[in-house]
């Protein structure tokens, strides 16, 4: 016998589906995992099937046409195809994890082979009959082409969660680094967990009364637990910790937001203060912002926080500052957004 991959379209009416696994059964041919996708133009059914060796191309597409299917398509394929699809995308979901540099390589497998490109210029995602656009968590597009079986909106949702996962995958990557002080101390930047509230509220006990002000731009008791569990585990965005060799937690960054724009915030303990941290760990955030899905980070502080306001002017990207009152809106500009679309 032969393992056979085998697409058609079939009317999405009932009774259909069993009329063209009955004209395969005709012919010895057993279905082995069958996947229905919904189109606009009908139900497109992806088979896995095992047909006797002497069955030919030709014999097979017909099988198909008297069971009423079109838009056939036929491939000899091996036992790999055998894995279910959850436990497929369950797989690839973990090798982006560990490597989000394997996402083409990934996407490719997840499709069954197409050509993966990358488009540095464009903007514009989607999905037609043989091409595939999805926006790359580095910046750009990602183009996938395949000549045939044509792509279905199943499988571009399913490359898209794909690109979610390497995502956030690339955006923890970011997060983790040694930051060595001018004095030649070392801290770990990293990103939170919910096993840091502890150590994080501590933190926030020994800050003074001028620094959770100027963090929280009003009061000075610092946010409640809830606040802090809500600050470190955004639905969008990202948290990051630092902590010294001891495992004391000693400075906590903020990314949050919705849209192109996120919202950046930074509390350095106390005793840790003018030595750098700040700026090692806004670089880190801004490095999160791309892959993160966002355009521009904002910062808003008091207008006499020298300290933050010397903190942006060491960022590579050029700040846009908008005072209101008191509080200065610092905006970093992450990525640019395109010159024209390119359809």
């Amino acid at each position: 016998m032969t393992l056979w991959r085998v697409r058609a379209t079939v009317d999405d009416r009932p009774g259909f589906l069993a009329v063209l696994t009955a004209s395969l059964a005709l012919r010895s041919i057993n279905s082995l995992a069958v996947q229905v996708h919904t189109t606009e133009s009908g139900a497109v059914d992806d088979f896995l099937v095992d047909a006797p060796d002497g069955l030919d191309d030709d014999e097979l597409l017909a099988a198909i046409e008297r069971g009423r299917g079109r838009n056939a398509w036929v491939t000899r394929t091996d036992a790999y195809d055998l894995v279910d699809p959850p436990t497929h995308m369950a797989t690839l979901a973990a090798r982006v994890t560990a490597d989000p540099a394997l996402l083409g390589q990934a996407l490719s497998d997840l499709l069954g082979g197409c050509l993966v490109q990358r488009d540095p210029e464009n903007s514009i995602s989607g999905q037609g009959m043989n091409v595939m656009r999805l926006a790359d968590p580095n910046g750009g597009m990602i183009v996938l082409t395949r000549l045939a079986p044509s792509y279905t909106p199943a499988e571009f949702a399913r490359a898209q969660g794909l690109v979610e996962v390497a995502r956030s995958a690339l955006a923890r990557h970011l997060g983790v680094v040694t930051l060595v002080l001018a004095d030649g101390a070392e801290l770990q930047i990293r990103p939170a967990s919910s096993a840091d509230l502890a150590g994080v509220l501590e933190m926030h006990g020994r800050c003074g009364e001028q620094s959770l002000y100027r963090r929280y731009l009003s009061g000075t008791r610092g946010p409640s637990r809830q606040q802090l569990v809500r600050l470190m585990r955004p639905a969008r965005g990202g948290a990051l910790v630092a902590q010294d060799t001891q495992g004391r937690l000693v400075a906590l960054a903020n990314l949050i937001g919705e849209g192109e724009v996120a919202e950046a915030a930074l509390l350095v303990e106390d005793s840790w203060q003018r030595r750098g941290i700040g700026t090692g760990m806004l670089r880190r955030l801004i490095a999160m912002a791309q892959p993160s899905g966002f355009r521009a980070v904002v910062l808003h502080t008091h207008a006499d926080n020298d300290p933050m306001l010397r903190t942006v002017r060491r960022m590579p990207q050029t700040a846009h500052f908008d005072v209101d009152g008191a509080i200065i809106s610092a905006t970093l500009v992450v990525t640019e957004l395109p010159a024209r679309a390119v359809h």
